[in-house]
């Protein structure tokens, strides 16, 4: 499935290839890499509610705040999990978070599939890039909020995303 000029960069349309996810669906599986290289699906990811932060690319400044502003919020909420998902490689993202001291926030590589992105709507055909999203999964997998940035280089609403974790 195919939603063409479904995202923006610089106002610029491009495609998102995957469904667009809803408050209520059932989260669908995909298989990421952590950074180790190990292979994690949605199973690994534990039985509490999970943040999946969906960014572009680490190495731009909205992306770079987005992973710092959650990982501020991570070490706040003891029930929550956050994941910040790109498809930097594991070990640029291993290099970012020791750079910055991220250590609340766990990282997922969707580089080698596009599983994640392909599974969830955020894969930019066009760049085989990520589009900027943020999903709030229950513990039961039950998709309780969602946000598709509509342009790339704005910021997510982190209120409603916490806000929703914390429900």
């Amino acid at each position: 499935m195919e939603r063409a000029g479904a995202t923006t960069l610089r106002g610029n349309p491009f495609t998102l290839v995957g469904p667009e996810l809803k408050a209520g669906d059932t989260a669908p599986d995909f298989t990421a890499v952590d950074g180790g290289l190990k292979s994690v699906s949605l199973g690994d990811t534990g039985g509490k509610t999970r943040i999946f932060s969906v960014v572009p690319s680490l190495d731009t400044p909205v992306c770079d705040a987005q992973t710092k502003r959650f990982n501020e919020e991570a070490a706040k909420l003891s029930d929550v999990d956050i994941y910040t998902i790109s498809m930097d490689l594991p070990f640029a993202q291993k290099r970012f978070c020791n750079s910055f001291a991220v250590d609340n926030v766990k990282m997922l590589s969707d580089h080698r599939e596009g599983s994640f992105g392909t599974a969830y709507g955020t894969l930019i055909k066009e760049l085989r890039i990520l589009s900027r999203a943020i999903f709030v999964v229950g513990p039961d997998n039950t998709v309780k909020y969602v946000e598709y940035v509509p342009e790339v280089a704005d910021f997510p609403n982190y209120d409603a995303a916490l806000a929703a974790a914390k429900s």
